[in-house]
């Protein structure tokens, strides 16, 4: 899994920085969440593409989080897309983008499927669940979690050979989780395997204020994404603008036992945020500040502790 930080910019864009998108590429599919102005040209620039299956999920409907949404649809139009794509948000996105395709006249290529959002699971696939937590902002607002399923443990083959099941393409299906019939007899995974491993976590905030029930949304999340609009000495700021300081994203991830915190939306006026580091450090020990175009790869952890 990696993630490529598209725009870490709030509200307005910078000479650094790009308005809100964050990519989430997993094998040969993309996750974006929001996709603030200028989206597009960061996808090109980090060589993501605009034909691979793809998921877009919008946190809220302010400018620097949606409006570069249309020039994705599009592009891809241009480009003959020819794969369905799928959009969530708020109450509110299919007149948001049925409304603007129709007035610019749009001949979409491709299929697109709108999905408005509400909280808990808005995305159920094999391997993965997306979920929607209501964020704590000025507008309706998401915050949204990439869970993966726990993953098969390690397969020992003497138990399988014990019980009878022959090499071959039955070992491959317990190793995959899959029950197997073997004569007049059931072999089911856990015989043949150790504990399950978890799959990865990443959390994502939008813009919101902190709370404990993202705490627990997040829980246990290998990466949480958190707005970090401002510096601890724009507190008063960050409430009256339903934000969050860099110290209240590290509140959030050190109650949520999050592995890594990574802050992002700042305000224009920090050119450098590597005091918005230091000052979420004193709270939680794993802290860095996305850039545009920054990658991070999360690894898999091999057990639950």
């Amino acid at each position: 899994m990696r993630l490529i930080f598209l725009g870490t910019s709030s509200s307005v864009p910078t000479i650094e920085r790009n308005l809100s998108s964050i990519a989430i590429l997993r094998g040969e599919e993309l996750l974006l969440f929001d996709a603030g102005e200028g989206t597009q040209r960061q996808m090109l620039k980090a060589g993501i593409g605009f034909n691979r299956k793809t998921k877009i999920f919008i946190t809220h409907f302010h400018g620097d989080h949606v409006i570069g949404l249309l020039g994705i649809l599009q592009t891809m139009a241009m480009l003959n897309r020819d794969k369905p794509l799928d959009i969530y948000g708020p109450r509110g996105i299919a007149g948001f983008i049925n409304y603007n395709s129709n007035y610019l006249k749009f001949e979409l290529t491709y299929q697109v499927r709108i999905h408005g959002v509400k909280e808990g699971i808005v995305v159920k696939e094999k391997d993965y669940v997306v979920k929607a937590c209501p964020a704590e902002h000025s507008v309706r607002d998401y915050a949204y979690l990439l869970e993966e399923s726990d993953r098969p443990g390690v397969f020992y083959p003497e138990r399988a050979l014990e019980l009878g099941v022959p090499k071959g393409v039955l070992w491959s299906k317990l190793q995959d989780g899959e029950s197997i019939n073997l004569g007049d007899k059931m072999i089911t995974p856990h015989q043949v395997l150790g504990p399950k491993k978890p799959g990865r976590k990443i959390g994502i905030s939008g813009d919101t204020r902190p709370n404990p029930r993202l705490s627990k949304f997040f829980s246990k999340a290998d990466v949480i994404i958190f707005d970090s609009t401002y510096g601890q000495e724009y507190e008063d700021k960050a409430k009256d603008r339903l934000h969050s300081t860099a110290v209240e994203a590290a509140h959030v991830a050190r109650d949520a036992g999050a592995n890594l915190l990574i802050l992002t939306h700042f305000s224009a006026r920090y050119s450098d945020t590597s005091e918005l580091v230091s000052q979420a450090l004193k709270v939680h020990p794993n802290v860095m500040a996305a850039s545009d175009l920054s990658v991070v790869d999360v690894p898999y952890r091999d057990s639950y502790d």
